[in-house]
């Protein structure tokens, strides 16, 4: 008699766990943060072809193992969460950015529905970049339009 409560109770939980996971993927703004530009995936191909471009990538190190654009640097972002305070600007370390401020620099994440690549793109406009750049669309996008991926 026990095994099929065990059974519902499973069932219940994994409906429960989905629910709580697709809950959480809300989309980015469709908007950039002040004083950045978003950029689409051809006008990233484009860029990416010029000099003095810097190209970071902020997904986790494994994700970015497994594929990302031609010549992102890894910059993972780092949720911080202090016991109830989350504080959304993560942990961020700026001093891996370019030295010259005027740089050209892009950020990109996965895909609309993580907002990693908006809150590092708005910490580096904050910091005094004057060139940053917000790929919203993000790798999936990048990867899904055929350009070229490294590994």
């Amino acid at each position: 008699m026990k095994q099929p409560y065990t059974i519902i109770l499973t069932i219940i939980l994994m409906l429960l766990m989905t629910g709580i996971s697709m809950a959480a993927k809300v989309p980015a703004p469709t908007d950039p943060p002040e004083g950045v530009k978003i950029i689409s995936i051809n006008e990233a191909n484009e860029i990416l072809n010029q000099k003095n471009v810097y190209i970071f990538d902020l997904r986790k190190e494994f994700s970015y193992g497994k594929g990302h654009i031609p010549g992102a640097v890894s910059f993972p972002y780092k949720w911080a969460r202090k016991d109830a305070d989350f504080k959304p600007d993560g942990d961020i370390d700026l001093s891996k950015l370019p030295v010259d401020k005027n740089t050209a620099i892009i950020f990109h994440c996965d895909g609309p529905e993580e907002w990693k690549s908006y809150y590092t793109s708005k910490a580096a406009k904050k910091a005094g970049y004057t060139n940053v750049m917000w790929l919203r669309e993000g790798y999936s996008a990048w990867a899904n339009k055929g350009y070229a991926v490294e590994h």
